[in-house]
């Protein structure tokens, strides 16, 4: 039996329905019409270029970072419109020096403002290479005098590198060693810091100090204040130190962690050597040492690292020993101890005692604990082999608490007094030191032999 087929319907032919198809995608096709990856755009394929580039100006920074993660053809768009008078001049501010919002308000909001556009370029960006991503945001971020490395006449008031590094930072967030490095390598092509670093490394300490300022203000800002992990802030300290002898390692620290002017924040070479500093002078470079030894990078052994801090204490000239005391409690007791034993087992004893001595000076001074310095001094004891090396050293102690006393008191009666009799000072607070130092001895002692 034969089918019959089924009239009651019309059919459409095809051709007809191909026209209609043709018609509807009219709009979207004379937008661009030889470029397929529009239909990757989805809603905004039938919105002109202009239009959607008006859009992307009433969205924030976050909000246009994570509009550029939704397709190649997006992310394409954005980066064009960043290149753009308009998008460039919106996305790179350049308020640096605005100092009149109270409690430093501005600081923080354009802070965060870089750390938002280091995120949006790390994501329109995603898909090229290293060394292309690091040309294409230098050929943006270019336009900013005040985010280059001599960029900005009033560096001191300037935020623009802190803004460069808050960039940096959130950029490289993630990456590998290997990534790292190219971006350390790319940087230092494109400032010259290497040739930079040898000139102040390699002169006179002082003879060139805006450059040093350069260099300080660009490492501490750019490179190392803006990581929340010590290990980021270690990888790029190396970075910066390990290219130099140990000598040069010890005058690029000062340089970078050193005091510096209240006045034009230029380092102050003397100041260790002139007298006593307090605990804010020393406390950048305690830290900075603490980093590289507590850190556990292979590329810093705990010699390499006792051997920087022996280097630093001769930068410029020889610190007054109080100061390296000094040094030494804020670097912590893993660095003190093993700084200490280095001298006993080198037979350093005398000038190992004479630490000891100034040891207990800066405890007293600042109102650490004393028998901290006790304790200490118990424990590099143990360092020696015999008892007799012992009972020497111990002899030694004593023998330095009497020769510094000493010292003291014929600089107080040649005439050789400051203003604010700092000397007389230094006296009294000697003879309270080594006043408590035996007390706490003492009290060692006699919680030993008791049952």
């Amino acid at each position: 039996m034969a089918s019959r087929i089924n009239t009651s319907f019309t059919l459409i032919p095809n051709q007809k329905y191909r026209r209609s198809n043709r018609r509807s995608s009219y709009f979207s096709n004379t937008l661009d019409s030889d470029s397929q990856p529009l239909s990757m755009l989805g809603n905004f394929k039938a919105l002109p270029l202009e239009i959607f580039q008006i859009i992307l100006r009433y969205l924030s920074v976050k909000d246009v970072s994570m509009l550029s993660m939704v397709s190649k053809t997006v992310s394409q768009h954005i980066i064009n419109y960043i290149s753009t008078a308009s998008g460039s001049k919106r996305l790179l501010l350049q308020d640096f020096h605005n100092l009149e919002l109270p409690g430093r308000k501005q600081d923080s909001a354009i802070l965060e403002h870089y750390r938002s556009l280091g995120l949006l370029f790390k994501r329109c960006t995603l898909l090229l290479p290293t060394k292309e991503r690091l040309k294409y945001i230098h050929k943006i971020l270019s336009e900013v005098s005040c985010l280059k490395f001599n960029g900005c006449a009033a560096p001191m008031q300037c935020l623009g590198l802190p803004c460069y590094g808050m960039f940096l930072q959130t950029l490289t967030a993630g990456w590998d060693e290997l990534e790292c490095h190219r971006v350390y390598n790319f940087l230092c092509e494109l400032t010259n810091l290497s040739r930079k670093i040898q000139t102040v490394v390699c002169s006179k300490p002082g003879s060139a100090r805006k450059l040093e300022l350069r260099i300080r203000l660009f490492c501490r800002n750019v490179l190392l204040d803006h990581w929340t992990h010590r290990s980021d802030s270690a990888f790029w300290l190396t970075r910066i130190l390990k290219p130099w002898p140990m000598v040069n390692q010890a005058r690029l620290l000062y340089i970078i962690f050193g005091p510096t002017s209240s006045q034009d924040g230029q380092v102050v070479w003397q100041k260790m050597i002139e007298g006593p500093t307090d605990e804010s002078s020393l406390k950048g470079l305690a830290d900075a040492i603490k980093l590289l030894y507590d850190t556990g990078t292979k590329e810093w052994t705990a010699d390499d690292v006792i051997s920087l801090v022996d280097e630093l204490s001769v930068v410029p000239r020889e610190w007054l020993l109080e100061n390296n005391a000094h040094l030494l409690i804020l670097s912590g007791n893993n660095i003190c101890f093993t700084f200490m034993a280095s001298k006993a087992v080198n037979g350093q004893a005398i000038e190992l005692a004479r630490l000891i001595v100034f040891l207990a000076l800066v405890c007293e001074k600042e109102l650490y604990c004393m028998d901290w310095a006790v304790k200490m001094m118990q424990k590099v004891c143990k360092v020696f082999n015999t008892p007799v090396e012992r009972n020497n050293f111990l002899q030694s102690v004593a023998n330095a608490f009497a020769c510094v006393t000493m010292e003291m008191l014929q600089s107080i009666m040649s005439g050789d007094r400051d203003e604010d009799d700092r000397g007389f000072l230094n006296l009294f607070h000697l003879v309270h030191a080594q006043a408590n130092f035996h007390k706490e001895v003492l009290y060692l002692t006699m919680n030993t032999l008791s049952p």
